[in-house]
């Protein structure tokens, strides 16, 4: 699956200046909200908090991939952001995190969410592109980082 059909370059952002997970959950749902005509920073918001509160989804080696389902969208969008420093995340390996992943998709299509989340996270196990994603410099670094 090719992270392009659901990850645009105005959805990624390097260096965010966050110091916790709602903060930073936030955030991402005030840049989704952004890019889609479809979608409120609240329904974004509620959808990524709902699915937090089943299971943090920090999945270790400072990433996490927040997602959520949403009732109201007819495509799937995507986030990518690497914060200035670390942050708590609750993740599995109880390490702080810096790269973020979010996924959101219309409620009907589960196996395009599993498909599209299993891509993010091949992507992100590949070590030469996590180091080009943890030292991009500017938005256009990382987006090229994770679909190059």
């Amino acid at each position: 699956m090719d992270i392009q059909s659901f990850l645009t370059p105005g959805c990624t952002e390097c260096a965010v200046s966050v110091t916790s997970k709602k903060r930073l959950i936030e955030h991402i749902s005030q840049i989704a909200a952004k890019n889609s005509s479809e979608l409120t920073e609240q329904d974004i918001l509620d959808a990524l908090m709902n699915r937090e509160r089943v299971g943090s989804t920090g999945i270790g080696n400072g990433i996490a991939l927040p997602h959520g389902r949403l009732n109201k969208a007819t495509q799937a969008i995507a986030v990518l952001i690497t914060t200035e420093t670390p942050i708590d995340f609750d993740a599995i390996d109880n390490q702080p995190v810096n790269v973020f992943f979010a996924l959101l998709v219309p409620e009907g299509q589960c196996n395009e969410h599993l498909k599209s989340l299993a891509a993010v996270a091949q992507k992100l196990s590949d070590k030469s592109i996590l180091k080009r994603i943890r030292t991009a410099q500017n938005n256009q670094e990382l987006y090229l980082a994770i679909t190059e």
